[in-house]
């Protein structure tokens, strides 16, 4: 069983947040006011999770109103390639440290759902 433990990387251990499409051109800053590690990244149209800042607090979660962080674990089948485009987009975009308005195509939670069916 030890022998087991040492095989396993600290990559396969870590765990890291995701921010998926329900973000983009939403761009709620919330999870911003909670991270306790500016792992938020900010891009044009919407934010992103630093893997490498990310500390698993999972406080980011339930402050999104439209409900777009995951668990890199439980991210929904359709959007896995984002965990991937997160760690991406925060080599190119910079930190964001406070909260700012939402984008003016901001759409809440019920009409993200209504206009995916």
């Amino acid at each position: 069983m030890l022998e087991a433990l040492n095989r396993i990387s600290i990559e396969e251990l870590s765990m890291t947040y995701t921010v998926t499409p329900n973000c983009d051109n939403c761009k709620y800053t919330d999870c911003v006011e909670v991270c306790p590690v500016e792992a938020f990244h900010e891009g044009p149209t919407m934010l992103y999770i630093n893997p490498e800042t990310c500390i698993d607090c999972n406080a980011c979660v339930e402050e999104c109103p439209v409900e777009a962080i995951y668990a890199d674990v439980d991210v929904p089948e359709k959007w896995a390639s984002y965990t991937a485009l997160n760690e991406e987009k925060c080599e190119e975009y910079p930190v964001i440290e406070e909260a700012k308005d939402p984008l003016p195509t901001a759409r809440t939670l019920e009409e993200i759902q209504a206009a995916e069916g």
